[in-house]
């Protein structure tokens, strides 16, 4: 059974004196490093200087420093940019500081895992891994509340690694919703798989094919989009709020015998054995070893993606009703 932390169980004695270096101050980055400070932590603030991100900071009240100025004042430095960005922002402005007991954290296991930064013995490496996006991590914050979050850890050169990770994430509120303790390696894995099969790559493909069957069969652009894709979102919320048997519940007779005959006749066997050939590249390494390849070879490779992707009908339709539903924001939620 997973051991899980409340609010009354975790202390935040551990960060006291101590100095939080959040690194990157992206979707996760802020929210996290406003929650801390406003937990009581001593938070610093790390970023290349003069960017978007510099300024975003400093509207919220932080004195930036230098990435390797923050990672030589801070106690704790904690991770918070892409994870393919880490690896050479840690050998140029990060190694040199890392001074024996100081602490060195992450909010997703993929280069600790992976082995693309290695820490020296003589540091703790822990994982603080809020599970939403930054702007809910913050909201539900600021509402008196929290999101679930993971910790792992890595290193325990102090003895006290856990403690901290702990107190990590109660500064961040995620107590006052639950605290899974995991390691960097179940973290790292069952992360990619659930993102490559179901929440990012099967989501995303289950509906661009719905919608492109429905348009194929004779159907207006508009309502193919309300029925693959707008309406999932109103599914979704049924499954968060009550589960799979209390969104069959909310639903009417004939969605429910729809979906419990035909639904596996699409999420089939075949479905699944993909699933489990996707997992089995992620656990022994090969999606690793293919991702870093493809970045090192075309940085620009998701956002040529991307680019693709708008020209989809589907972009075209959905940004369209978005703008008239007064939904488009375009805002990044990594």
């Amino acid at each position: 059974m997973v051991r899980i932390y409340l609010e009354d169980e975790v202390s935040l004695k551990p960060l006291e004196g101590k100095r939080v270096a959040i690194i990157g101050y992206g979707s996760q980055g802020r929210a996290q490093a406003l929650n801390m400070r406003d937990s009581g932590v001593n938070v610093i603030v790390g970023l290349r200087e003069g960017g978007d991100s510099w300024r975003k900071a400093e509207e919220d009240g932080f004195t930036p420093l230098r990435i390797s100025e923050a990672a030589e004042e801070g106690d704790i430095i904690h991770m918070l940019i892409p994870d393919m960005a880490q690896p050479e922002v840690y050998r140029s402005y990060i190694e040199k500081h890392l001074d024996k007991g100081k602490t060195l954290g992450f909010s997703h296991g993929f280069n600790i895992h992976y082995s693309l930064i290695k820490p020296r013995d003589e540091v703790d490496v822990v994982m603080v891994a809020p599970k939403s996006p930054g702007a809910r991590l913050r909201e539900t914050y600021l509402n008196g509340f929290g999101v679930p979050a993971l910790i792992a850890v890595a290193n325990d050169y102090t003895g006290k690694a856990k403690e901290t990770a702990l107190a990590m994430a109660k500064a961040l509120g995620c107590t006052r919703a639950g605290v899974l303790e995991t390691t960097f390696k179940d973290e790292t894995e069952s992360d990619l798989i659930g993102e490559q099969t179901v929440l990012v790559g099967g989501l995303m493909e289950l509906i661009k094919s719905g919608f492109e069957v429905l348009v194929e069969t004779g159907y207006p652009p508009e309502l193919a989009y309300f029925e693959a894709c707008n309406e999932a979102k109103l599914i979704m919320d049924l499954i968060y709020e009550r589960g799979l048997v209390g969104m069959l519940r909310g639903v009417s007779d004939t969605a429910k015998f729809g979906g419990i005959t035909v639904g596996p006749k699409i999420i089939d066997e075949h479905v699944k054995e993909n699933m489990r050939k996707a997992a089995e590249d992620v656990r022994s390494g090969r999606f690793a070893e293919e991702w870093i390849r493809a970045y090192r070879e075309d940085p620009d490779l998701t956002v040529k993606f991307l680019k693709n992707l708008e020209a989809h009908e589907l972009e075209r339709i959905g940004g369209f009703i978005r703008r008239i539903s007064g939904l488009e924001k375009g805002a990044s939620t990594a």
